[in-house]
């Protein structure tokens, strides 16, 4: 974990923050929304010791511990989190310059793989309309890997997304990843205000 900096001024920020807490034992969980993604988010919660996964890395600090989130400590390579006091009180700051930046393998996470084809492969063609496709969640059914995906601009509402999820979307990832069995779309397609034609 010698890859993250937190500064003195950033932990001695944090450990009064989490003295607040009243929880004995609280930590600090370090984790990336959407890594590898132009949607990347580094973000810093309390965590409760009953919270803690065994798959979570620790890194022991002198006042307090962090534990990273495991899909995420590739993404916080070189991450730097600091405190910054001013006039106002301050600001913490984290940064995280591989946040964003693909890094997926046959060995990465199921949603690390379909966000990195969904944001390389597959919405860049779907832009041309407007429209994009997220993951929403994956979920296994009887064994079978399914990818839930949400439509949106103007692939919400437009007559031919049927076509789109089943010709485009689904034949691009089932060929890229093959654990995935298919692929489910939860937009409400009934709104068509900004539907491609």
């Amino acid at each position: 974990m010698t890859t993250i900096e937190i500064t003195a001024s950033a932990e001695d920020y944090l450990a009064k923050l989490l003295s607040k807490q009243e929880v004995e034992g609280i930590a600090v969980r370090l984790f990336v929304t959407d890594p590898g993604t132009p949607n990347a988010e580094t973000c810093l919660s309390y965590y409760r010791p009953d919270e803690v996964q065994i798959s979570d890395k620790l890194m022991q600090l002198e006042q307090f511990r962090v534990y990273i989130e495991t899909n995420s400590v590739s993404y916080l390579k070189a991450a730097v989190i600091d405190y910054a006091a001013d006039k106002m009180g301050g600001q913490l700051t984290i940064k995280s310059p591989n946040s964003k930046i693909p890094q997926v393998n046959e060995d990465s996470p199921i949603e690390a793989q379909i966000n990195y084809y969904l944001y390389t492969e597959v919405n860049p063609g779907l832009a041309s309309h407007g429209g994009q496709v997220s993951l929403v969640e994956v979920v296994n059914k009887a064994d079978n890997v399914i990818a839930v995906l949400r439509f949106g601009g103007g692939c919400q509402g437009c007559s031919a997304v049927d076509l789109t999820l089943k010709d485009g979307v689904e034949k691009i990832l089932m060929e890229k990843i093959p654990d995935l069995a298919g692929v489910y779309d939860v937009t409400d397609h009934s709104n068509t205000t900004n539907a491609y034609m």
